[in-house]
Order: structure tokens, then C-alpha cells, then sequence
């Protein structure tokens, strides 16, 4: 038997293969999936760590401290833009190839080259729940970190984890999409109204939420920010926040999550990805709007001038 350690464990998993596939053919779409994951295999060794498997997509890694992690899961997300030939930069660049990431501090032990214990354990559920381009982690990893690392994680919530009996505290690393846009987004944000929250309506039940009161979880569980009852609605399963003055959902879901804006015809899916919320129109919840048994929340984007929301 190995001997039990305290490590940060990540994992790092490849979405959108099965659309490369279809658009590249097999042989050049299985040429991008595995020179991706050689690359991302080599960043880790680079940052420090060590790759313990490649799963499928995806590759487990496991490092002595907690911030060559996080660095290294910078460096994972910045690696999309980097691929090589010209057809698997132009796969990443149209959004074929998304990442997200999970990281773990905690207990494991190491037996015949593999790895074992609640990290590992941890590390695993939270990749469940990261949407596309995402890294999340939990308080064992921000305490481990100095303090210019552990300003770039927000808090989002308390998710329930498989295996866990009560809800976990979830952070993320804030992402590209929203820190290195920031300036050209505030700057469009100054010439209209920026949203100061979100009024949701279900069966008669409404509540208005302020940008302030966000991040917000639409789930199942009685701890979620807005709770509807329907089996096929998960726990935790889409989450509502505000960044650099827009309202952002997040589908967080094995079912998916479904937004019809008003005067669209079109619904738009979500499955772990994000969209950015305007406006007015319905968020239904692990089954498309057209199902009228399916869950669906009434939105309005609002934006106060003397009116304090009540939350």
C-alpha cells in the first residue's frame, strides 16, 4: 500500500470532440483530440506536475503544491489558441474544442502509478459541474495558496457533490472570457443600461435577485437560490451571476438548460456552457420549452434607478 499524502490533484477534460468528428472526419478530428491532449500533457509536466492517466478526453495530474495547479490551469485554457496545424487552430478558434478544469487539495495515496483518496474524489465531482473554458476548486486548494493566487477565485456557491451529503463551497477561477474583455466590456456597458438584477417567476413563486445578492443556483435542492420541484431538474442545476455589468446563466446540469428569449423563435441549449441573459423570456430547466410539463422560470433583466430589489 502507497502512503497517504496531502496533494492537489487536477483534472482536465476535452468537450466538443464528438462535433470535431463530424465537421473534420475521423482521422484528422482524432489527429487534433490526441496532439490537444499531448500538449496539455506536456504544459502539466512543464508547470510541475505529473499526468497520472489520460481518461478518454481528458488527463488526471497530480502536483506537490496547490499554486503550480493553478498556474498550470491557466496555462491548459490558454493552450486551445496555441494548437497546431492550421485545421486544429481553426477547430479551437470555432469552438470546437472547449476545456474545463478541476482542482483538488487534499489526501491520497499513490498505488501501482495511480492515484486514490478524497482529493481525487473531489477533483472528479467538480469537473462535473464546470461549464466550458471553467476551473473550479474548493476551499482546501484557496488556503493553500498565497494571496495574489487566491484573488483570482469567486465564490459561486454551495454545489452538491456526488457522495457528499451536505453542499460543498465551489469557487472558480475567474476566466479568461470575462478578465482579459474587461476593459472593452465596461467601456460598451457605460453607453447603456447596465442590469442591476433579475426578477424569476415559477408557478406564482417570484423573486427579484440584485447583481449584488449573485452568484444565484436554480436547482432541485432546498439550499438553491430559487428551488423548483422536478425530477428531471438537478440539485444544482443552472447558476445565474453578474460580471463586468451583464447577467450571465450557466448550465450546470446532466439534462440541460434551455433559454428562449421574447420575439425569438429559436430556444437556445445549454449544456455546461454559457450564455449571456437580455432582456425578457423563459429558462426551462432539464427539458426544452416546447414540453409544457417541462419547469420552465419566467425572466425579466432589470435595471433599477431609485427601486432597491428585495432579495
Amino acid at each position: 500500500m502507497g502512503t497517504t499524502k496531502e496533494r492537489a490533484i487536477l483534472f482536465a477534460d476535452l468537450r466538443g470532440s464528438t462535433a470535431l468528428y463530424l465537421k473534420l472526419g475521423n482521422t484528422e478530428a482524432a489527429t487534433v483530440v490526441t496532439q490537444s491532449l499531448s500538449l496539455l500533457g506536456q504544459i502539466v509536466a512543464k508547470g510541475g506536475g505529473r499526468v497520472v492517466k489520460t481518461l478518454g478526453d481528458g488527463l488526471m495530474a497530480v502536483f506537490d503544491q496547490a499554486d503550480p495547479a493553478v498556474e498550470v490551469a491557466v496555462s491548459l485554457h490558454d493552450s486551445l489558441e496555441r494548437l497546431a496545424p492550421i485545421a486544429q487552430h481553426q477547430a479551437a478558434r470555432h469552438g470546437a474544442i472547449r476545456l474545463k478544469v478541476a482542482i483538488a487539495w487534499g489526501e491520497m495515496v499513490e498505488v501501482d502509478g495511480d492515484c486514490f483518496g478524497d482529493a481525487v474524489n473531489v477533483a472528479a465531482r467538480l469537473l462535473d459541474l464546470a461549464g466550458d473554458h471553467e476551473t473550479l476548486t474548493t476551499g482546501p486548494l484557496l488556503r493553500e495558496l498565497p494571496s495574489d493566487q487566491q484573488e483570482r477565485f469567486r465564490s459561486i456557491d454551495k454545489l452538491h457533490l456526488r457522495g457528499r451529503k451536505e453542499p460543498v463551497p465551489v469557487l472558480r477561477m475567474e476566466a479568461r472570457r470575462f478578465g482579459d474583455t474587461l476593459s472593452t466590456v465596461i467601456m460598451d456597458a457605460q453607453e447603456t443600461d447596465m442590469p442591476d438584477g433579475i426578477r424569476l417567476n415559477w408557478l406564482g413563486t417570484e423573486r427579484v435577485f440584485s447583481t449584488a445578492s449573485m452568484p444565484l443556483v436554480l436547482g432541485r435542492s432546498p439550499q438553491a437560490s430559487f428551488c423548483v420541484s422536478d425530477s428531471r431538474v438537478s440539485r444544482s442545476h443552472a447558476r445565474i451571476e453578474s460580471h463586468s455589468g451583464h447577467i450571465y446563466l450557466s448550465d450546470l446540469s446532466y439534462n440541460g438548460t434551455h433559454v428562449r428569449f421574447d420575439g425569438d423563435d429559436q430556444a437556445l441549449t445549454l449544456r455546461r456552457g454559457t450564455c449571456t441573459l437580455h432582456g425578457s423570456g423563459v429558462i426551462s430547466l432539464g427539458a426544452p420549452s416546447t414540453d409544457p410539463t417541462s419547469t420552465q422560470i419566467r425572466f425579466d433583466v432589470l435595471s433599477f434607478s431609485d427601486t432597491l430589489p428585495q432579495c
